[in-house]
């Protein structure tokens, strides 16, 4: 087997990292990878309120993974959730179809989107994979269309 090999894409340009895991020349993240990768982003969570830091990492079709941490503010609405940091991340970048997202909390639940976030997700992407993982690296995974039964879409308008 051939040894995986990371390499960061395009740092200097756009000063933030883009991710691709090679195998045997093909590009290919697993789960762990992806949520290594949203471990990583959780450090820099700002959550003085809740002191819950949670991490995502959004994969795209072409295999580029984008990464969110959440961001906390005393008005509550102000907050931004990790997962809307990374969509937001993705799209800034060109991208808008994603494959799944990663999310990583501390703690001993597992944090799946909020409804709002489940919107924003389902913009980009209806068979999105989600991967819950709590603070031990146990993960639950759900497709995207599980936690949004009757989704409001494009076409429901």
């Amino acid at each position: 087997m051939s040894a995986i090999v990371f390499s960061a894409d395009n740092f200097e340009r756009s000063r933030r990292f883009i991710y691709f895991w090679y195998v045997k020349g093909e590009r290919m993240m697993t789960d762990r990878n992806l949520i290594d990768i949203a471990s990583e982003a959780m450090m820099n969570s700002y959550a003085p309120y809740s002191r819950v830091k949670v991490g995502a990492a959004v994969e795209c079709d072409d295999g580029s993974v984008y990464t969110g941490c959440s961001i906390e503010n005393v008005s509550i609405g102000a907050s931004i959730c990790a997962e809307t940091v990374a969509v937001a991340t993705a799209v800034s970048a060109g991208k808008q179809s994603f494959k799944r997202i990663a999310i990583v909390a501390e703690g001993s639940t597992y944090r799946l989107p909020c409804g709002s976030c489940r919107q924003i997700l389902l913009e980009f992407s209806t068979q999105m994979e989600v991967l819950s993982v709590r603070g031990d690296g146990r993960y639950v995974s759900y497709p995207l269309s599980a936690l949004l039964p009757m989704p409001y879409t494009k076409d429901s308008q």
